[in-house]
């Protein structure tokens, strides 16, 4: 490996340009399936554990308590945060390719580890914990690391669209989650099904990890860290691949250049200087998509076979197949809202998309207490709504990974997807209350209507605070903190 040049020398990069005239190609397809599979593994994931939750309470399984069940859960989601705050340092210090190779190598242990828990002593409970608290430590680094390499590798122009149906591609995992599990529960002996249930993950990942084998660091990375000679190589890699097809790219223009001068490791203490200091709007704009999202995601997903149960009567059997329907309005949201994002624009698409969720979650919460709807219409009414909650949720990633500068962006994305967690964990424990029952309907009427007010809280802070990011180098996002005698973004 190419020591790092001085500090204190200056460099002078078209790598960045270099990146972003690229046309679209087989290799950002192939480099997007490869990376971008970290959401359907998490995905997936959280279904699995749900759908087997009743599954392991049985005497053939493991013969959980319904408690020690829902612990599950929770141990994964504090892995996740965890992993992304370990692992996010690590890729901004050791670079994408090698975190996230070891990442999917961490969930591809703890997953697999997890079908071998073999019975229900204590000393099997704690086995069975602590592989699902790696499992959920692969995909938090995940985040981190994947969300930092698409950005980086993807032309500006394709930047908004790739990342939001990456993000989204989470519903393909809960659809594949749904069906598998549906099938080994249903078809084959409980006490293998829920095995191969937590399977079906590292069969998934193992085949990705090969492909991600033939994956290059991201130049953007290595310069500004200093290894120019591998960014070169990286980058004469990249464009090899694109004109392989055909292509003839354009020269460079050389007043796209960039001076950089690496700087010195930042650590999560600096990194709160640098947020709240150079950037606190954004910093506020980041925390307040994330936070609003997930607790409003953990609030409803969480509880979705509850209510159905609960209010509508269906049973635990047939829930899963209301569950396709919503996770398939999902991930419709990303894959034909993101475009817009690249082209109305960050602001108006963020804040529109949060606004108009929250108000039809605000429309929904009184046609429920009304009790005019029923389970499908329910469902269907759940579909619309998160069809645009989906695209808004996907932002919220894309967002907090593209405005702040490139040393710090994994770390920065660890840091607010650990927020947006914790505040995420309460939705499921306050919206089961309001359940109960089921017995009342307006405790949990007054549940959406909160829900509903923190979306669009996110909303109107995105409306005054988003960053017109649409189109734009990533570097004249944010600049980096290498850049030598330029003027720094800030706010």
């Amino acid at each position: 490996m190419a020591a790092l040049a001085d500090t204190q020398s200056v460099i002078r990069s078209l790598i960045p340009a270099r990146i972003d005239r690229l046309p679209w190609s087989p290799f950002h397809t192939r480099m997007v399936i490869a990376l971008g599979v970290a959401w359907i593994l998490d995905g997936l994931e959280i279904t699995v554990a749900s759908a087997v939750a009743d599954t392991l309470t049985e005497p053939r399984t493991l013969g959980l308590s319904s408690a020690a069940v829902g612990l599950v859960a929770t141990v994964y989601l504090a892995g996740e945060v965890v992993g992304a705050l370990f692992f996010g340092r690590l890729s901004d210090k050791l670079g994408r390719r090698n975190l996230f190779m070891i990442t999917l190598g961490v969930y591809l242990v703890g997953s697999g580890l997890t079908a071998l828990t073999l019975g229900n002593s204590a000393g099997w409970i704690v086995f069975l914990y602590l592989t699902r608290f790696i499992a959920g430590m692969g995909i938090g680094g995940e985040y981190a690391a994947i969300n930092s390499a698409i950005d980086e590798l993807i032309p500006a122009r394709f930047r908004g669209r790739v990342d939001i149906a990456v993000n989204g591609t989470y519903w393909a995992g809960a659809i594949l989650g749904t069906l598998g599990t549906f099938v080994l529960l249903k078809e084959i002996d409980l006490s293998l099904g829920w095995r191969l249930a937590f399977l079906i993950g590292p069969v998934l990942g193992l085949v990705i990890l090969l492909i991600r084998r033939n994956l290059p660091e991201s130049p953007r990375w290595q310069v500004m860290n200093g290894r120019v000679e591998e960014a070169e190589r990286s980058i004469s890699f990249i464009e090899h691949e694109v004109e392989s097809t055909g292509v003839t790219l354009p020269a460079v223009d050389d007043s796209k250049a960039i001076e950089l001068r690496p700087t010195a490791k930042i650590g999560y203490l600096a990194l709160t200087r640098v947020l709240f200091r150079d950037y606190p709007s954004r910093s506020v704009l980041g925390a307040a998509l994330m936070i609003s999202q997930s607790f409003l995601y953990n609030a409803i997903f969480f509880t979705y076979t509850l209510v159905l149960g609960k209010f509508y009567g269906v049973a635990s059997g047939s829930a899963p197949l209301y569950l396709i329907a919503f996770a398939v309005g999902n991930l419709a949201g990303p894959l034909t809202l993101g475009r817009f994002f690249d082209t109305i624009g960050r602001r108006k698409m963020i804040a529109g998309t949060y606004l108009l969720s929250g108000l039809l979650l605000a429309v929904s919460a009184v046609l429920f207490n009304a009790g005019v709807l029923n389970a499908v219409t329910q469902t269907i009414v759940w579909c619309v709504i998160f069809y645009f909650a989906s695209a808004g949720a996907s932002a919220a990633y894309l967002t907090v990974s593209e405005i702040f500068p490139l040393e710090v962006r994994a770390k920065a994305i660890a840091v607010f997807f650990a927020i947006a967690q914790c505040f995420g964990a309460l939705g499921p424990v306050i919206y089961g209350a309001l359940i109960g029952d089921g017995s009342q309907r307006f405790p949990l009427f007054g549940g959406y209507l909160l829900g509903a007010g923190v979306m669009m809280g996110g909303g109107l802070v995105a409306w005054f605070l988003a960053v017109d990011a649409e189109g734009k180098s990533l570097e004249d996002v944010a600049t980096p903190l290498a850049a030598a005698g330029a003027s720094r973004r800030t706010g």
